[in-house]
């Protein structure tokens, strides 16, 4: 279940799913869930290229690499279906972790921060966040960014459950 909040008001006023011309709506976005898997198989798995995918997020090219941090390249699944190639920041605290930042695209300046806490054979994830988008009402951008992490996850844990 989802927590937002939205940071914008002039959206509210809005139609449905479309902020006012040139208005950029800003959303505080928590979530969670529990994987079936303890930590340390779910940091294997994050750290396999060949079995960590995601069918609305691919990394396509590291750009650069220091230290934690990472810049790369991504293909993003957009609203149309197709997909948007775009750049992001990611920094990975393992088991702790990791954030993502939007450096290029249509959800550019977004970021949030996934922090993992082990459960005996389950880790728990809690995620939080700020969201932008141009053109988006706080309603649409909600829905968008809660239908993305449900369906990351629900991958992970279903390529999980086949993982060794």
């Amino acid at each position: 279940m989802g927590v937002i909040q939205a940071a914008d008001a002039a959206s509210l006023s809005t139609p449905r799913g479309h902020a006012a011309p040139g208005a950029t709506c800003l959303v505080h976005v928590k979530d969670d869930g529990v994987f079936d898997a303890p930590i340390d198989k779910l940091w294997k798995y994050f750290n396999d290229n060949a079995a960590h995918n995601h069918t609305s997020f691919q990394v396509t090219k590291v750009l650069e690499q220091k230290g934690n941090a990472q810049t790369v390249m991504a293909k993003t699944r957009n609203a149309q279906g197709g997909f948007d190639t775009e750049k992001f920041l990611m920094t990975v605290n393992p088991p702790k972790g990791f954030s993502l930042e939007y450096l290029s695209g249509a959800m550019k300046g977004s970021k949030h921060t996934h922090t993992y806490t082990a459960q005996g054979n389950k880790t728990r994830v809690d995620v939080d966040g700020e969201f932008v988008a141009p053109g988006m009402d706080e309603g649409a951008l909600r829905k968008g960014v809660l239908a993305y992490f449900a369906q990351a996850f629900e991958e992970d844990n279903a390529n999980l459950k086949k993982y060794k």
